[in-house]
């Protein structure tokens, strides 16, 4: 069964796709990997960021953690500052 989570973007994920969040449709027990995949795949632009991050619930995750419809989810790109 698949089910749709919200994807929260900022900074350049922000810019290159146009909106602030996002709802990708993803099956049962998905991991991070596959919601990257799935952004990936619609949103071409995002593969050209080199170190994008995932956040599932404030805290930064791994690619194999499985998520949940419920999840908090947030792409935060690299940040550059002087």
């Amino acid at each position: 069964m698949d089910s749709s989570i919200s994807v929260l973007l900022f900074g350049i994920t922000r810019d290159l796709t146009g909106q602030s969040a996002v709802s990708v449709s993803l099956h049962k027990n998905a991991s991070v990997a596959d919601l990257l995949a799935q952004l990936h795949q619609q949103f071409p632009a995002l593969m050209n960021i080199r170190s994008l991050l995932i956040a599932v619930n404030g805290e930064y995750a791994e690619t194999n953690q499985v998520l949940s419809p419920t999840d908090e989810i947030a792409l935060i790109p690299p940040v550059s500052g002087g």
